[in-house]
């Protein structure tokens, strides 16, 4: 039987055919997807005669991942794990492009019909290159259709070694499909008598700074956390603002103290992470009226390398308490000026800080354990639909409420999802094959591959092993309202299952943005070569 994914021209159809269906997250075509994965392998001889090494498993929220593994003979135990994502973000951005985001030929042909109203990236790129347009073309679908040819090259034994493809859903949001994956993982060993020596995934290279066009291999993943301050001022009418504590107030203080602060950027040899940025703030009062909002919230998304969990809550704290006193001092000025203007005595306003932790604590000592799970367990019960970021803010909001005498206040706390970062640039099998693909994609293509310790762009590798023991990361879990109710990291199973990683991927551009893009030639010419001997190098190292 001729293969069906070598060329170039078959791997770009089946790349078509994978980014047709609309798999965005939490969509119907993202629960219809897996079918098709594993219907294709299904034609695949080696699956009629194994099929049960090609499964669909549960994520047990009607979701599904898909494993496809092929054994080089009963008794070979070294397994490379091929991991991808097949979900995708929305396509509102497409605009008047939108009908065409997931039919790639006929979006890339439009570009290039209207190729001097695209931007000038884009238009250099259509005049230099083959790219592939489309949601998904480089995020990630085309490296799942590179590990679909891999798997049909293992089938005709071209690898010294296992490869088992496991591709999920859910990246995008909460990684549900890695976490749910995990368990299953070291299930399989078990079953299937299995040593896994590298997960190798093929996320695409993400530029570092504007215009940057280097080629990468990562040899780990960055991590990420969400904290959030929860502000509770003091009520009062809007016609005597002073006597009260504006929340909005207090988040705007927050707010621009965090916002791009470097002091929260970790480096790590001579890579920096991004410093945090505010993904919510808002007021949390529900209705207009004439009374101010002294409620409020703002959350930011903070990445990580190498730092604990007591490092970042110790900062976080810090951040705050700078925070409280500037609230502080900024009131007394404004509440002294507008003193000169009217009969006033300015009262002084002290703002405490509190972890979440700290205030359960005092909630529960106070009030008793009868209420705070009264409260956990209306909201969670709620018949009001929210995602996991809201919900963690009603719960904190709720508590703070109950406890509303310790205000003015602010609360640290942690949102889901929680990355934790990963790294095998030390690890010696990974340490060797690295410098030796780095040599060889200079020498047989031209290719200046660039070592990254972290993939910047958040994948599924974080949840590949844990790079601090599960013991460290309370200072995050005590303090993450939903942890255990609603959401949790299948800590126990990290542990267990500690296996090098490894990135290697298509080069593309615009990662969520309508001009997505994939660089076809590199993809599909250059790439797959890279992969086969990136696996060779790695079966056959210590």
């Amino acid at each position: 039987m001729a293969n069906k994914w070598t060329t170039k021209e078959q791997l770009t159809d089946l790349l078509c055919s994978l980014v047709e269906i609309p798999s965005i997250t939490g969509s119907a075509a993202e629960i219809a997807f897996p079918r098709f994965v594993v219907e294709q392998l299904q034609e695949l001889p080696y699956f009629r005669e194994h099929p049960e090494h090609l499964q669909a498993h549960p994520t047990g929220d009607g979701r599904f991942f898909v494993t496809a593994l092929v054994k080089k003979q009963p008794d070979t135990k070294e397994t490379i794990v091929l991991v991808s994502h097949f979900d995708v973000v929305e396509v509102e951005d497409y605009g008047n492009w939108k009908d065409w985001a997931f039919d790639p030929k006929k979006l890339s042909a439009m570009f290039r019909e209207h190729s001097a109203d695209m931007p000038a990236d884009v238009q250099a790129d259509l005049a230099a290159g083959d790219w592939l347009f489309g949601r998904g073309t480089m995020d990630m679908k085309c490296g799942l259709a590179l590990h679909m040819s891999l798997l049909e090259q293992a089938c005709d034994g071209a690898f010294n070694g296992n490869l088992l493809l496991l591709t999920v859903p859910d990246e995008e949001v909460n990684s549900v499909g890695m976490k749910a994956a995990v368990p299953m993982l070291l299930q399989w060993a078990e079953q299937f008598g299995l040593t896994y020596k590298t997960v190798l995934n093929s996320e695409p290279m993400f530029p570092r700074y504007p215009g940057d066009k280097n080629t990468y291999i990562y040899s780990g993943s960055i991590g990420k956390v969400m904290p959030g301050f929860l502000c509770y001022g003091k009520e009062t009418h809007v016609g005597e603002p002073l006597a009260g504590l504006n929340g909005n107030f207090m988040s705007s203080i927050v707010t621009s103290m965090m916002e791009l602060n470097a002091a929260f950027c970790e480096t790590v040899e001579n890579e920096v992470t991004p410093p945090p940025t505010n993904q919510i703030l808002k007021s949390l009062k529900k209705d207009y009226s004439v009374q101010i909002p002294h409620r409020s919230v703002t959350l930011f998304n903070l990445f990580l390398y190498e730092w604990t969990m007591e490092q970042i809550v110790t900062g976080m704290r810090r951040l705050a308490m700078m925070a409280a006193e500037e609230i502080k001092e900024s009131y007394a000025a404004h509440a002294e000026r507008y003193a000169q203007l009217d009969r006033f005595t300015p009262k002084e306003i002290n703002v405490s800080v509190y972890t979440y932790d700290e205030l359960v604590a005092y909630a529960r000592k106070t009030y008793g354990d009868e209420a705070i799970e009264r409260i956990r367990h209306n909201v969670l019960n709620s018949p009001v639909k929210q995602d996991e970021r809201e919900t963690t803010i009603q719960l904190v909001d709720e508590l703070a409420i109950l406890c509303k005498e310790l205000s003015p206040m602010i609360v640290l706390f942690f949102a889901p999802p929680y990355y934790p970062a990963v790294c095998s640039s030390r690890h010696p099998l990974i340490s060797h094959v690295v410098s030796d693909m780095m040599a060889y994609a200079s020498e047989q293509h031209g290719v200046d591959l660039k070592k990254q310790n972290y993939f910047g762009g958040i994948s599924d590798l974080s949840y590949v092993g844990l790079q601090h023991p599960a013991s460290t990361l309370a200072p995050l879990t005590d303090n993450m309202p939903l942890w255990n109710r609603g959401y949790s990291v299948p800590l126990e199973a990290l542990e267990r299952f500690d296996v090098p990683v490894l990135n290697l991927g298509p080069v593309g551009r615009d990662a969520h943005k309508w001009t997505e893009r994939l660089d076809t030639d590199f993809a599909f010419k250059t790439l797959p070569d890279l992969l086969k001997v990136c696996i060779e190098k790695l079966f056959a190292g210590k």
